[in-house]
């Protein structure tokens, strides 16, 4: 059992306080073709069986008893999980509408308020959805006005870390301040500068909510909302950083709305704004609203943030753990691009730096139990019954560690996209964006991120451990996986 003993205080309350309830223990009336699981305990279900720090881990373990479709109970919540490639792909491409929808997790709805675009279900969902792709396409996502900001950004990064002059630092607060610099310019339209305590507070709020949504105290806030939200605990902290981000987006909308020039759009901001203008003669459907639009900047910051960040911090670490792939990486890029500046055109001429990206982002794992879905009718997957309404777990983790697919699946090993002659190969079980109608609205600003940073840190850095530190590869605690906190030395190659 891998609980802590305040856990086990809560979890015990919660059961003797329940325990009187009938309907626990009455037999439940299972459709014959439900997915199979292991046997429930009464009030948690099988919460005691998992590792609430790292419960993906828990959950592909499972699916060596039952199947990659099999059904849990997390506290009252009925639960399917979906593993590997084949079924997670089945359920989200082969069946997208079916389900399309998300569930109502209490930490989630603590963030949104039910707006924005992240963890809406329905027509909110669709139109807020359909706006972001356009918004963001305009804004310049995948097209050269955005590169050049990216390269930009990338150059004051290499700046930011000369200063260490190759003495050992954390990473982690210099390459959150430049990625979140990007976001933020898209959707506010300004950057910050990296020692402004504005943007650090913000970036604070985004780590510690993802850190504090993958906690034990919060699997529990999820599974007994009613009781728990009345206990002491981070989960409570949830709330509070949403209100304290939510107030800062309001504030700066707010401001940009009483200088609007419909002429001349230069935000994610300003281009709602316009059209929040436009469909207010329409006030019966009416989605574009202030609380849409907090939430979706705090989605798009969120998710912005969070998940390149952590990739890249990933990179730097698992470059200094092996040196000799860094190498073969820094040698490519002298070879084709030289002392010149790293452009997107310059990938495909880079099998081995794109096949070592895809590699990371496979191996970090960012998001391991997927964003959460739900069932948005009946229907049957490989045989199996998933009513509506069900809460679905599609677990990426299983997917990017599929034997089926990865060679060396728990290995970092660059040569699963690459074939015999070094050429750079697709392999279709990498999902780390996820799949479906429900894919990450900001892949492609992920990929011209991670690629154009990567590039550019190891043309002009080597990473290295300082002096007898030990490379950890065990992931933190969270609802995103971060590495655990190093020290890095950039020595400069110039």
């Amino acid at each position: 059992m891998y609980f802590t003993d305040p856990v086990i205080t809560v979890l015990s309350i919660i059961t003797c306080a329940f325990l009187a309830l009938v309907v626990y223990g009455r037999k439940r009336k299972v459709h014959p073709n439900y997915p199979p699981g292991p046997p429930r305990w009464p009030i948690i279900g099988n919460m005691h069986m998992i590792d609430v720090k790292r419960p993906y881990l828990t959950f592909h373990k499972l699916a060596e008893t039952y199947g990659p479709i099999y059904s849990l109970q997390i506290g009252a919540q009925e639960m399917i999980v979906l593993c590997g490639y084949e079924t997670v792909n089945d359920a989200l491409v082969n069946h997208a509408e079916e389900f399309r929808d998300r569930p109502n997790v209490r930490a989630f709805m603590d963030l949104t308020e039910g707006y924005g675009v992240g963890f809406t279900s329905g027509n909110t969902w669709k139109v807020m959805r359909r706006f972001t792709v356009s918004a963001l396409k305009d804004l310049g996502v995948g097209k050269r006005t955005l590169e050049d900001r990216i390269i930009e950004e990338s150059n004051n990064l290499v700046k930011s870390l000369q200063v260490y002059k190759g003495n050992p630092f954390e990473s982690n607060e210099t390459i959150n301040a430049v990625v979140a610099n990007i976001i933020v310019s898209i959707l506010l339209g300004y950057r910050f500068d990296y020692d402004d305590p504005k943007l650090h507070r913000l970036i604070l709020l985004v780590n510690e909510t993802f850190r504090i949504a993958g906690t034990p105290m919060a699997a529990l806030y999820n599974a007994f909302p009613s009781l728990v939200r009345w206990l002491p605990g981070s989960h409570r902290k949830i709330s509070a950083n949403a209100r304290e981000l939510h107030d800062f987006i309001t504030e700066t909308f707010t401001r940009q709305r009483n200088e609007l020039d419909v002429n001349d759009q230069r935000s994610f901001i300003d281009i709602f704004l316009v059209k929040q203008k436009e469909e207010k003669p329409n006030p019966s459907e009416f989605y574009f609203h202030d609380a849409n639009l907090t939430a979706l900047v705090a989605d798009l910051f969120l998710a912005g943030v969070e998940s390149t960040s952590a990739t890249l911090q990933w990179a730097l670490l698992l470059m200094m753990k092996y040196p000799e792939v860094q190498k073969n990486v820094q040698n490519e890029i002298e070879k084709v691009i030289g002392s010149g500046e790293p452009r997107l055109a310059h990938r495909k001429q880079l099998p081995y730096t794109d096949a070592v990206l895809h590699e990371i982002q496979r191996f970090a794992n960012i998001g391991p139990l997927g964003v959460p879905h739900c069932t948005t009718e009946d229907v049957t997957l490989k045989g199996l019954f998933i009513p509506r309404g069900t809460h679905i777990i599609p677990l990426l983790h299983s997917v990017l560690r599929d034997k089926e697919y990865f060679k060396k699946p728990d290995e970092f090993y660059p040569q699963h996209f690459l074939d015999s002659d070094g050429n750079f190969v697709k392999n279709e079980a990498f999902l780390p964006f996820s799949a479906g109608k429900r894919i990450c609205a900001g892949e492609n600003l992920a990929k011209m991120e991670l690629f154009l940073f990567f590039t550019t840190l190891l043309q002009n850095f080597t990473f290295q451990p300082p002096p007898g530190a030990k490379l950890d590869l065990t992931p933190a605690v969270g609802f995103t996986a971060h590495p655990l906190k190093h020290e890095t030395c950039a020595v400069s190659r110039s």
